[in-house]
Order: structure tokens, then sequence, then C-alpha cells
């Protein structure tokens, strides 16, 4: 089976951001999703009024994921998926810290709560189910990084013994060179680098890519990567986010 992933960083809503600010930028960051057509969808930044916005313009799509504080409010990792093409088997979220079951936890030196929300889906038809992971690693903490990935493996490592194919995802604040990114690349592919797409992700809204390489989706070693690009187009002259969201297309495996 084929699948389009895509991991869109969506900025968070912020007054500051003048004629970026996302009541500007929604009809962007839909059109764009609705022309690559994602089967997933993993977002970043999303408070509650943005992925509103978002489920009422989407309305092929359901999520999943809550947000990071302790009443389940602030940013969410959320992710779409098409309901024609997958169900929803289960689903949860960690914080990335040391009581990674306790909601707004945060530890090591992380300046905010970070988690990740993560979902198994089955293909309808039966054809085989898989697992997905959205993250939004700390812009600050290089230990909160760091042990923040080390976490993420240890909750992907279970499922990749079962065979089950594993897509993770996300903003991970860091570079190819980095210690987290070297860590997944030992253990997942990138499908950027499989395809020798990489390049710059955060442009701040300037189209040049000025903060580096920091968006990444990785794939167990059983899924093939076929395709993967980073999105720079504008819409209508306008850029959806101060990332460019990155896509890629996956054949996963067939079912035993």
């Amino acid at each position: 089976m084929i699948i389009d992933v895509m991991s869109f960083n969506l900025r968070c809503w912020t007054e500051g951001d003048g004629e970026n600010s996302w009541p500007h930028r929604l009809s962007a960051v839909v059109s764009t999703i609705t022309q690559y057509r994602p089967a997933i969808l993993g977002t970043q930044e999303g408070q509650p009024r943005m992925l509103a916005d978002l489920d009422r313009s989407l309305p092929r799509y359901q999520r999943f994921g809550t947000g990071r504080d302790s009443d389940g409010g602030g940013e969410h990792n959320a992710v779409y998926y098409r309901t024609d093409q997958f169900a929803l088997l289960e689903h949860g979220q960690f914080w990335l810290s040391k009581d990674p079951e306790a909601p707004g936890s945060r530890s090591w030196d992380s300046s905010l709560p970070r988690i990740c929300s993560w979902g198994v889906l089955e293909a309808n038809g039966n054809a085989g189910k898989f697992a997905v992971f959205n993250t939004h690693l700390d812009h600050v903490g290089e230990d909160a990084r760091r042990l923040g990935a080390e976490l993420i493996w240890q909750r992907i490592s279970p499922f990749i013994e079962q065979k089950v194919p594993c897509i993770l995802m996300g903003d991970f604040n860091c570079e190819p060179s980095s210690t987290p990114v070297q860590f997944f690349r030992g253990h997942l592919q990138d499908a950027l680098e499989q395809m020798g797409a990489g390049g710059p992700t955060f442009h701040g809204f300037s189209g040049i890519g000025i903060g580096g390489w920091i968006d990444y989706i990785f794939a167990s070693h059983s899924i093939e990567v076929l395709e993967a690009e980073i999105i720079r187009q504008t819409v209508e002259g306008r850029y959806p986010s101060d990332h460019f969201p990155i896509r890629a297309r996956l054949r996963l495996p067939h079912r035993p």
C-alpha cells in the first residue's frame, strides 16, 4: 500500500506576526494540504482554535492528540488521517519528561512541556496496520532533545519488534549533524535524506532557508521510501507557515 505523509509546523497563532498571523494564512495552509492530499498529516504548534479551523476545512480527515498543557490545552502535535482510507485502532500521548504519563510534565533543560502523540491505524479492507508518531522537540534544551529522542525510541521499538511499520515525523529543532537526528538515523530511514532532498526547512516567512534543516519524516526499514520533498511554494504570494512543510510517499509492506 502506498501512502502520502506530510509533516507541517503550522506556526502558532501569534498576533505579533501581523499579516502572517493565523487568520491570514489559514486558506494557504488548507490549500497546501488539499493540493497534496496526504493520507497522514502530522502538525506541530496547532492551538485549539487553529485546529478547529482545520477541522471545518478538512472534512475527510479526523485527528488524534491533545494539548501539551496539564489541562489538555495549549499546542498540539495533532495527527490527521483520512477516514476513507484508515481506521484508528488505538492512540495515546506521552510527555518528553522523566514522568511521561504526567500531563504537562517537563524535565531536564526543557523550556516547555513537550509531547509525542501516537496512533495505530489500519488500512480499510484489513490491508494491514502501522504506527504513526508525531513530536516537537524542545527549541532550547540540548539534553531535552537528546533524552526526549531516546524516550520516543523506547516507545517505537516495541512496535518494530512486533513487525508493525512505524512512521515518525515532526519538528526536531536540530540539524542532521545533531545527536538526536543521528540517533534516529541509526534506527530509522530519514525520508528526505534517502531521496537526496534535504535542506533548510525553517525560513521565518522569508522563503529563504535561514534556520537549517529541522523538520523530518522517518520510517522503519520495512517501509520503502518512494518520494520525499520540501514544499517551498507560496499560495497567492503568501507562505503558509514559517516552516516549509515536508512530504514523503511511502510504500508499506504487504500484510503477511
